[in-house]
């Protein structure tokens, strides 16, 4: 009888010693303040790129940076909270320790959605090559020693898609602007290395309309 008792105490304590722990082992991977490391340094050297951060890239997440964080949440509609989890991690295209790559926050398909999100939000609507085609500017720019040299980079860089600035940027992409995506990122581009686009007729900016035109797709003029 003492025997069972203390299996049953014994069995109670790895039940209680479960419980605690498993807050631990289901928590979310997340830089916050008082983290250290690369991942911080890569999230630093990212908003300082796009403007949000002008502090030092130390690796050290401090008042700056989640300042920072915050303000580049609340212009991308994400929960302002100062914390990256795995939405903010992935909007702004790093990878944190303890993800998966196949839930789909990892680098590449990471990056297959965030370039999916930004086909929907600037050409749903036009056809399919149009649809690349914008995917295609994104990925050009990216090899461009005038842009960033990510995709979210590019995509988030300030003024460069006017679905960031107008928050189309957080819908949700359709199959056709994921597969669109996937077609650029395997490297069929449609405009012949094109790094601009616009719509003439919702476009009065001279500067753009004076760049010279390769191609037009749908209601886009794609130009270099």
């Amino acid at each position: 009888m003492k025997h069972l008792n203390r299996t049953r105490k014994g069995l109670l304590f790895l039940f209680v010693l479960l419980l605690a722990l498993l807050p631990m082992l289901t928590a979310e991977a997340a830089l916050r303040r008082g983290s250290k490391g690369e991942e911080v340094s890569a999230v630093q050297r990212r908003l300082k790129q796009w403007g949000y951060y002008d502090g030092a890239v130390d690796g050290v997440y401090g008042a700056a940076t989640e300042r920072a964080v915050r303000l580049f949440q609340k212009k991308n509609g994400l929960t302002v909270d100062g914390v990256i989890g795995e939405k903010t991690a992935a909007a702004i295209g790093v990878t944190l320790s303890g993800t998966s790559s196949a839930s789909g926050t990892g680098a590449a398909s990471g990056d297959v959605y965030l370039l999916a999100q930004c086909i929907y939000g600037e050409s749903r609507g036009e056809p399919y090559k149009g649809q690349v085609a914008v995917g295609a500017i994104v990925l050009n720019r990216v090899r461009s020693s005038a842009f960033p040299n990510s995709i979210a980079g590019v995509i988030y860089q300030r003024g460069a898609f006017s679905a960031v600035d107008d928050g189309q940027i957080n819908l949700k992409p359709d199959n056709t602007a994921v597969k669109a995506a996937k077609d650029a990122m395997n490297g069929w581009d449609p405009t012949g290395g094109c790094l601009f686009y616009y719509n003439p007729q919702k476009t009065s900016n001279a500067w753009i309309r004076s760049r010279p035109i390769v191609v037009r797709i749908g209601e886009h003029v794609f130009c270099k």
